[in-house]
């Protein structure tokens, strides 16, 4: 089994959050508690490790993360 990244690790923490708080609990999650309000919040986050998942999978591969540089004359 390969060894999970950083970002695939907080990846499951977001989603482990977003799923309780959708229970209707309250979590603490980096010494904060999160409820239903925070829900935006907590999606927002999930999204971010998510991009960053797919970025070293783009470079795990050989690829660039999709940004290149064009000079104008």
């Amino acid at each position: 089994m390969a060894v999970k990244t950083q970002a695939e690790t907080m990846v499951e923490r977001y989603i482990d959050a977003e799923m309780a708080v959708l229970d209707g609990k309250a979590i603490q999650f980096g010494g904060r508690t999160l409820t239903m309000e925070n829900l935006g919040q907590i999606r927002e986050g999930r999204k971010e490790w998510e991009r960053r998942v797919a970025a070293e999978a783009v470079r795990a591969r050989g690829g660039n993360s999709g940004y290149s540089l064009a000079e104008m004359p």
